[in-house]
């Protein structure tokens, strides 16, 4: 019994200590300012509107490849560090740790992520964000929600998300965090 308490003490710290690691990670450090809610909805903005102006630049017959790279590295930190991306629509390899990755699955059409067919090449019409909560630490932000996508025909799309945003030195807001999911049905 004692080693079993002994255990879960041990697990407790553990996990104590990883939520330290984690929350302070999002201290401000010298020369960065906080991120601001209004920030965080402007990056979810910018997110919607880069996906909208993807897929136009697709339908539209212009270079949706350099449009994507450049919506990567806009809206997304692969420059600076980590991303943890698990997309909506990945079963095969479901995480995207790398730009290439990212830019894979919003277009599709690359030799290591077969399964993508182009996510953003829908085209959507509009994006739409919901935020269920907000939650800031400095220069760190995490929001999850949902988000519908208008398509050109048909019905809007619910996709339930999970965002982190980081503020770095320049000022600038870029998504370290993106988790998708289709909803959960109890049929």
């Amino acid at each position: 019994m004692k080693t079993q308490i002994k255990s879960l003490q041990t697990t407790a710290k553990i996990i104590i200590m990883g939520f330290i690691i984690l929350f302070t990670a999002g201290v401000v450090s010298a020369g960065q300012s906080e991120i601001t809610k209004a920030e965080v909805l402007k990056a979810q903005k910018s997110w919607g509107d880069a996906l909208v102006n993807l897929g136009k630049t697709y339908t539209e017959g212009q270079d949706y490849k350099k449009a994507a790279e450049t919506l990567v590295d806009n809206l997304y930190a692969y420059q600076t560090g980590q991303v943890l991306f698990k997309p909506t629509k990945a079963s095969d390899i479901k995480f995207r740790t790398t730009k290439e990755g990212a830019v894979s699955y919003f277009i599709g059409h690359h030799k290591d992520f077969p399964e993508d067919k182009g996510f953003a090449l829908e085209p959507w019409t509009k994006v739409r964000f919901k935020n269920a909560a907000t939650y800031i630490n400095g220069n760190v932000a995490m929001a999850m929600g949902k988000y519908f996508f208008t398509p050109q025909k048909g019905d809007e799309v619910k996709v339930e998300y999970t965002f982190g945003y980081v503020k770095n030195e320049d000022g600038r807001v870029k998504i370290v965090l993106h988790h998708s999911s289709l909803p959960y049905s109890k049929k």
